[in-house]
């Protein structure tokens, strides 16, 4: 028998011996489930390099995707302009849908669309995890591989140089007698993303507070446009507005490209063009563009302004004045500018770009960027309701329509009620042209000058509104691509195909636009242009309104276009309600080739506006 000493020595080596046995059964486990790559069998080995190259595809193309579309990889949905504003809520950049970082939506609020760092690497993350699914391994499976996955889970860090990705996931391969299961995959792509997005949220963080480039649209606008002044002289004086707005979109196109961003010290130095330098330290390329065929919205109000002339009338002419020995035609215009401005942070291989909103408001640039809604307001009209006012609303076939009427003064809308068969009767505010609306479901809104200072009552009559489902055939063959329908006249409406092809319409006359795109390989390569400007003279010339011609370098980086225009066209129709009835509406349009050069892209620009739709 055992003394106690030697059955503690025994059960000693016992739990020695099961610790070791465990021991061992998790390193086995741990060596299988995550096999670093100098334990995979050779000819194994391919497999899991083609893995880690599938995974630098997808988050190379996540990268450029983000950095061309303002850091967004997935798009929201789109949001039209109107006429109150010409932002939609994504700027279209030779074909690329980027949405706006700031802009003033179609019913007048100010949207910010900033993503976070974090919202970024979650889309990068994203984008790989649905891409590497698609990774193709017939090469392998066509050699005698046994290949399966588990589903990934993906990790994306951006700092300033570089991009990393971590994938977890079991990959299990086999061939013959050899096998092997890998669990992690860790790439690093040598990327500026994070610093130029770090750049790029400085420059607009400087607008935000500064509203630097409403400033420098203000100073293109006295100096490209008649603002106020005097002129001496018994004619009138005359601009022709088309020429106002044509002068003050180049003066714009000008100026905005001529901005650059240096440090304070250098804003101390005696740099010629030190105007154009703003107080903001980056150590990176950056661009800012303007295009005159971008959406842009210039109202020009005032005495003696139209569509097509601006005129000053002469005082001294009129009897009883000639006793001023002179003639002279004063003059003051007040002008609305709302346009956008792309911004590019880049280097020879990549770009971060996102464009916003400029907006100058009665001549003067808006003091910081307002919250999404505003309710802070001086004087509130809706309160005051003094009088009495009689709406009537009608369908087209002259029956009753129950609609909430509303009242539009300045920038306020007051909403009144609603009518009881047709008919309501109530207060409003006392206003000068101001608007009368009508409002019901499955109706397009209506309104009408109404001054309810003199006026008691209206007539409205409401168009039905159908949803009608859009099909497009190009050339003759049904799409095979995106397209983006645009329908402008009494109301505003748009389709993306294929996600969303229904449309709200009334009968009316619409200008029908049909953008088709398709996959392009087209690069726009790197150049640089020079551009002139008309900068104040030094001295006391400057004082007095001498300008000078400057001329600077502008680079523009190389772009990729991953989608190009196609196809489309553009016509005037006018759409009746039997037609609008029947539920779907057919658009046929031109198709053009896939643009391989500039050249192509032009002419396939310049074959749209040229290009009509056919509609049935």
């Amino acid at each position: 028998m055992l003394n106690m000493e030697g059955k503690r020595g025994q059960l000693a080596l016992i739990v020695i011996v099961a610790i070791v046995i465990v021991a061992a059964v998790v390193i086995y486990f741990v060596s299988t489930s995550n096999v670093a790559s100098s334990s995979v069998p050779a000819e194994l080995a391919p497999v899991y390099n083609y893995y880690l190259s599938c995974i630098q595809e997808q988050a190379q193309q996540a990268i450029d995707i983000a950095g061309s579309q303002g850091g967004h990889i997935y798009v929201n949905s789109y949001s039209p302009a109107s006429d109150y504003s010409p932002f939609s809520s994504q700027l279209n950049f030779l074909g690329l849908p980027i949405p706006y970082w700031y802009y003033i939506t179609g019913n007048g609020l100010a949207k910010e669309q900033v993503p976070s760092k974090t919202d970024i690497q979650n889309d990068i993350s994203r984008y790989i995890s649905e891409g590497i699914g698609k990774c193709d391994f017939e090469q392998f499976y066509s050699q005698g591989f046994s290949i399966s996955f588990t589903k990934p889970t993906v990790t994306t860090s951006i700092s300033d140089g570089s991009v990393s990705v971590d994938v977890i996931s079991n990959v299990n391969v086999t061939k013959g007698t050899s096998s092997a299961i890998k669990s992690e995959h860790k790439i690093a792509i040598t990327s500026k993303l994070g610093k130029f997005y770090n750049i790029a949220l400085q420059i607009y963080n400087k607008e935000k507070s500064d509203s630097f480039l409403e400033n420098y649209s203000v100073d293109v606008l006295r100096l490209y446009a008649p603002v106020d002044g005097v002129e001496i002289g018994c004619s009138p004086k005359i601009w022709k507005t088309p020429d106002v707005i044509s002068a003050l979109k180049q003066g714009l196109v000008n100026n905005i490209a001529a901005i650059k961003f240096q440090s304070s010290s250098l804003l101390g130095g005696n740099a010629s063009n030190k105007y154009f330098d703003v107080n903001l330290p980056v150590n990176e390329n950056v661009n800012l563009l303007y295009s005159q065929s971008w959406p842009t919205k210039i109202d020009i109000s005032g005495n003696g302004v139209d569509n097509s002339l601006m005129v000053a009338d002469t005082v001294g002419t009129q009897p009883g004045l000639g006793v001023l020995g002179f003639c002279y035609a004063p003059y003051h215009f007040v002008y609305d500018i709302s346009y956008p401005v792309l911004v590019q942070v880049y280097n020879d291989q990549e770009i971060f770009q996102f464009p916003v909103g400029v907006v100058i408001s009665k001549n003067l640039p808006r003091q910081g960027i307002p919250s999404e809604i505003d309710g802070n307001q001086s004087v509130d009209l809706c309160a005051f309701k003094t009088q009495d006012v009689s709406v009537n609303v009608y369908d087209a076939q002259l029956k009753p329509v129950n609609a909430e009427i509303s009242y539009g003064c300045f920038d306020q809308k007051c909403h009144l009620g609603k009518t009881v068969n047709g008919v309501f009767s109530g207060k409003a505010p006392a206003c000068v042209n101001g608007y009368i609306y009508a409002d019901a479901d499955n109706y397009t809104e209506v309104k009408q000058i109404f001054s309810s200072n003199n006026e008691s009552s209206a007539n409205m009559v409401l168009d039905k509104e159908y949803n009608d489902l859009i099909n497009v055939n190009v050339g003759g063959q049904p799409l095979d691509g995106q397209a983006i329908v645009l329908f402008t006249g009494q109301k505003t409406a748009s389709a993306t195909l294929p996600t969303t092809n229904n449309v709200q319409l009334s009968e009316g006359l619409y200008n029908i636009s049909v953008y088709i795109y398709g996959n392009s390989s087209l690069t726009i390569p790197a150049s640089t242009k020079t551009q002139c400007v008309q900068a104040a003279q030094s001295g006391i010339a400057g004082l007095f309104g001498a300008t000078k011609e400057q001329c600077y370098d502008v680079t523009l980086p190389a772009t990729n276009i991953t989608y190009a225009l196609i196809g489309g066209g553009q016509s005037e129709a006018y759409i009746l309600e039997s037609d609008l009835q029947k539920g779907n509406i057919t658009l046929n349009v031109d198709k053009f080739k896939v643009p391989a050069t500039l050249e192509d892209l032009q002419f396939n620009y310049e074959s749209f506006d040229q290009s009509g739709v056919v509609v049935n």
